[in-house]
């Protein structure tokens, strides 16, 4: 497998499993929650915070964005959908506050103008959500701004995923297994999955993408050769909001990162041998 990189962070099987922490939304509107969920991020050793960005009235109909739904700012879909997104203001600020913490961060981007409007900050690589995994002029538009690309493949059919990669090329893109439910069931997370992503893309890396509200899957995703790692996280899975009862507390996050770097650290060397650490334990119990 070729090495790819995000910025300084190099990706492949032979490096650390690249973490990303999804804010995604659960900002709820708010800079400085999205603060803190950004030292949550840096305080657990992750490598990269993500968000999402989208132009409202591009993404959704009208017919959507009128539908009535009680929200913290009205009472329609179109009031919710635009407290929730943040703008140049806001995201100045991320990246100001993202630079002092010295944590990468990037977007998903959800149509052609969000692109535009994340590449002013000259972000290392951009991520497209499994929603997006068939918009062919999305992929293009996006690839075009030469930048690493992660692609979450949930939802989606290996044939899907093949014209994506086609698409897309293999150069400079992540493919992450995925599972577009929220939050997932243990039972339809299926991390062989990646075993197939690996093997039919021999040549790109492979990561997982979780929705599950454990943090054992994430685990079991790196021994099992993830390259990258993205969870969802919030300050508390109490806090109103769609994606939060998906995402990892502070605590959960921190776990999750602790036992991935242990995992690493225990793959170690596929030599078998006798460790000088071991040799009086050797002594001292054998017979012969």
């Amino acid at each position: 497998m070729k090495c790819i990189s995000i910025g300084d962070r190099k990706i492949g099987d032979e490096f650390p499993a690249y973490i990303i922490a999804e804010i995604g939304i659960n900002h709820n509107g708010d800079i400085n929650i999205a603060k803190q969920l950004i030292d949550t991020a840096v305080n657990a050793g992750c490598d990269a915070v993500k968000f999402q960005k989208r132009s409202v009235d591009v993404v959704y109909s009208k017919e959507e964005l009128a539908r009535p739904r009680e929200n913290p700012f009205g009472s329609t879909n179109g009031e919710l959908k635009r407290g929730l997104e943040f703008g140049t203001e806001e995201y100045s600020e991320i990246d100001k506050y993202c630079k002092k913490k010295g944590i990468q961060w990037f977007a998903s981007c959800w149509d052609e103008a969000s692109v535009d409007f994340i590449d002013q900050f000259d972000v290392p690589a951009y991520k497209i959500a499994s929603a997006s995994l068939t918009d062919d002029e999305l992929l293009k538009y996006t690839k075009a701004k030469g930048k690493t690309i992660i692609l979450s493949t949930g939802m989606s059919t290996l044939q899907e995923i093949d014209h994506a990669v086609e698409i897309l090329g293999k150069d400079n893109l992540i493919l992450l297994h995925t599972v577009s439910t929220y939050p997932a069931k243990y039972e339809d997370i299926n991390l062989k999955a990646m075993k197939t992503l690996k093997d039919r893309y021999d040549d790109i890396p492979v990561g997982y993408s979780g929705h599950e509200t454990g943090i054992a899957t994430s685990s079991a995703a790196v021994a099992m050769g993830a390259c990258v790692i993205e969870r969802h996280i919030t300050l508390d899975r109490a806090m109103w909001g769609s994606d939060q009862a998906a995402s990892l507390e502070p605590n959960g996050l921190n776990r999750l990162v602790r036992d991935i770097r242990l995992i690493e650290t225990a793959f170690g060397s596929p030599e078998i041998r006798c460790l000088e650490i071991e040799e009086p334990v050797k002594k001292k119990l054998r017979r012969k």
